[in-house]
């Protein structure tokens, strides 16, 4: 069953409102730097280069995306507006392309092994915790036995915000309380899981400063003990980023990917951000595909990241 299906009318009009207010931003700039010419040439590049930064693309990556556009330029000589945003257009589809962006068609993991495991990563703040509890309800809704732990036991809030999403989506949960060895709950969950023949399990951890050591300490133990129980668990690692972050997002990803094995990125809150163009520069960036997007509040929002479908829309 293919969930998050791109050609899905509800799914594309989730997307393209999520997508809103980065779409407004980065054409009113890129449109005041080309407004009036009937031709763009390589003169123009400046302008369109510091709209693309202003929109949160970051500089590596607008850099790129300039030159792919500079050797369009000086090939096909002078080209319109119009035409400047299909060829812009195409050199991120192809800049993508070349890179680990994915486009995945269901929600549901294809793996061997079961229970497949998900330890979910990220700072506070970033919704890790909403993110856990949308995927759980999908999964649930697809047919999946699911149970989620709560291993964030250093914020207070965090054992019963996790509790609420299983109660609300009728799935497993685990806990040993605040202030627990989250690598305890970790054993006890996969342990759970294995007797209760579940498919998916979601271990929650804390998600303090990503530049304190410990935290990085932490969370290798996490793994080491999910070893012990199910030998190539986990499965996935998904680090959870705030795009209305921006920049800051960038530096959380190389701090967590190059401490942990993160295979896996969820970017939050893209519908309350106009710096959406931080998708183009983390999938450009890093040979970790980008997963999830959220893109609105409700369950449902939470959709699988098609780069080609983000960036019709963007354009559209």
């Amino acid at each position: 069953m293919a969930f998050f299906n791109y050609f899905n009318k509800e799914k594309k009009e989730d997307l393209d409102k999520g997508l809103e207010t980065t779409k407004q931003s980065f054409f009113s700039k890129l449109s005041k730097a080309i407004a009036g010419k009937s031709e763009i040439d390589t003169e123009d590049l400046d302008e369109i280069e510091e709209a693309l930064i202003s929109s949160d693309v970051s500089l590596e990556t607008t850099i790129k995306i300039i030159d792919r556009l500079e050797k369009n330029i000086s090939e096909n000589k002078y080209i319109n507006q119009s035409e400047l945003y299909q060829v812009l257009k195409n050199e991120i589809i192809d800049l993508l392309a070349e890179n680990a962006s994915l486009d995945l068609e269901t929600i549901i993991p294809n793996t061997d092994s079961k229970p497949y495991v998900i330890m979910v990563v990220g700072v506070n703040g970033v919704g890790k915790t909403t993110t856990i509890g949308k995927l759980a309800n999908q999964f649930k809704q697809a047919g999946k036995h699911v149970i989620l732990g709560a291993g964030d036991t250093f914020r207070a809030a965090a054992v019963n915000q996790l509790r609420i999403w299983a109660e609300r989506s009728d799935v497993g949960f685990v806990e040993k309380g605040q202030d627990a060895d989250p690598s305890a709950v970790a054993f006890d969950t996969l342990q759970s899981a294995k007797a209760k023949n579940a498919d998916i399990v979601i271990i929650d951890t804390a998600g303090r400063l990503h530049n304190k050591t410990g935290l990085m300490q932490e969370l290798s133990k996490i793994k080491n003990v999910m070893k012990k129980v199910i030998p190539d668990a986990p499965h996935e690692v998904l680090l959870v980023l705030d795009a209305s972050t921006g920049q800051n997002a960038l530096v959380q990803a190389k701090e967590f990917i190059s401490a942990t094995e993160v295979n896996a990125i969820a970017l939050t809150k893209l519908d309350g951000t106009a710096k959406g163009g931080i998708v183009i520069s983390i999938s450009d960036q890093f040979k970790v595909p980008i997963k999830y997007i959220g893109v609105g509040e409700q369950i449902h929002q939470l959709q699988l990241f098609n780069k080609k479908a983000f960036i019709d829309s963007l354009f559209a």
